[in-house]
């Protein structure tokens, strides 16, 4: 296991550094934008590029390109809503999404307004959709970046922070340790299970504003 992880993070640190970074921040321009969203894996962007950063400066860049890359996503989807919104929800693609995450998208925003875009940003699909219709309800451009921006930092320093002292330790213990491969594996995949339980549990918080506002289909506005 150990030849095979010093092979992985060595492909990765390969790469140029500075490369590396932009090619992270491009990803996540695509990762946050509407439709791509879904299939984009921003989570394995973040963990792979967060391998190879071995110094604080490292990290932070890294950190800064991957939040600019998701800004920059979510203010292209923003902009979309507001100009196109009602076009590409009728549109093939849009209709590919289902009415029901539209829906579920729309109720939340209308339900929870600001507050909605900073949680988005942890529960899959609506995090590329929230963006869009965001656009569409009418807030301010200024406020929807208000409440994204500590989202996606938040977001970024989670998954680099982890794959970063992942790595470091292994190398710190490859040498020494025959299971070290084995402790790093371990090491990500427990952190993936516990995103993914942290998602399931803003997910099932949240469920009761959709459920009020099909409850009461009259709700609107939008709470900043």
């Amino acid at each position: 296991m150990n030849e095979f992880v010093t092979w992985l993070l060595g492909v990765v640190q390969d790469v140029d550094p500075v490369v590396r970074t932009l090619l992270a921040g491009l990803a996540m321009v695509f990762e946050t934008s509407v439709f791509l969203g879904v299939i984009v894996p921003g989570d394995t962007i973040a963990i792979a590029a967060g391998t190879a950063v071995t110094t604080p400066l490292g990290g932070i860049a890294l950190v800064g390109a991957i939040v600019a890359g998701s800004l920059v996503g979510e203010s292209f989807g923003f902009w979309l809503g507001k100009t196109f919104g009602p076009a590409l929800r009728a549109s093939w693609i849009g209709r590919k999404l289902g009415e029901r995450n539209w829906d579920r998208a729309e109720g939340y925003i209308a339900r929870r307004g600001g507050p909605a875009i900073f949680l988005s940003r942890f529960l899959p699909v609506l995090h590329s959709l929230v963006p869009l219709t965001v656009g569409m309800s009418g807030m301010r451009y200024r406020r929807f970046i208000a409440w994204t921006l500590p989202a996606c930092l938040i977001w970024a320093s989670a998954y680099v922070s982890v794959a970063a002292l992942a790595a470091g330790g292994y190398r710190h213990m490859a040498d020494s340790l025959h299971q070290a491969g084995y402790v790093f594996v371990g090491i990500i995949l427990a952190f993936i299970v516990l995103a993914y339980v942290v998602k399931k549990i803003i997910a099932r918080s949240e469920r009761h504003h959709l459920e009020h506002h099909r409850r009461h289909p009259g709700a609107s506005g939008v709470e900043d």
